[in-house]
């Protein structure tokens, strides 16, 4: 008999290129990992995302915000396809759209920011923190609620800020770290659980 757990179903939601989504995949071969992605959603078509997932086999959903008549007829739509999949959780992994309320009633969304939050919300976190001068930066993994970059904390990495840094520079070193910490979590969510408490995040046990 195998000792692996049972891979936990998660849905992952992308925007774009997929690296992050890479790093799952990856990570998901692994019996002792535990977890399987149920399906892969976008919100747009011909993503590089959706075609990682593709060619993986895994199953893959569109809900393009263009076709339902407001926010909320899309949210509405999100959160039923989400729940067709029966996920424990959801990743949102460079999903760049914000939630609504019946996408964020079913299972833990989580999400990470290239900032050490609080600091640095919002769509260009990298920039920002470079303008802001700081010598460290980093990357937030965290729950998803229906503010920008404000849910409860899960983990952070910290990312030193060299003298000769760009944005782009800086944004390549932190997303090495972003991946690694989002691999991390989802496999320690999977197979050990997890609890929110408060502002804490706690997870297993």
């Amino acid at each position: 008999m195998s000792d692996s757990p049972r891979p936990v179903p998660i849905v992952v939601l992308v925007s774009g290129s997929g690296t992050l989504l890479q790093a799952l995949i990856d990570a998901s071969v692994d019996p002792g990992y535990g977890v399987r992605i149920s399906a892969v959603g976008v919100d747009r078509d011909g993503t590089a995302g959706q075609e990682r997932a593709e060619r993986s086999g895994i199953p893959t959903f569109v809900v393009r915000p263009r076709d339902h008549r407001d926010r909320a007829a899309w949210d509405e739509a999100l959160a039923a396809e989400i729940a067709r999949h029966e996920p424990r959780f959801v990743v949102s992994a460079g999903f760049m759209r914000i939630l609504g309320p019946r996408a964020l009633a079913g299972p833990t969304v989580i999400n990470t920011h290239p900032a050490l939050l609080p600091s640095f919300p919002g769509a260009h976190g990298v920039r920002d923190a470079l303008a802001h001068g700081v010598a460290v930066t980093g990357t937030t993994c965290h729950v998803v609620d229906a503010g920008v970059d404000t849910g409860p904390i899960i983990t952070q990495r910290a990312v030193v800020v060299e003298d000769d840094d760009t944005e782009e520079s800086l944004h390549e070193r932190i997303k090495v770290q972003e991946r690694e910490m989002l691999v991390d979590v989802v496999g320690r969510m999977a197979r050990h659980g997890h609890r929110i408490d408060g502002r804490r995040v706690r997870l297993g046990g």
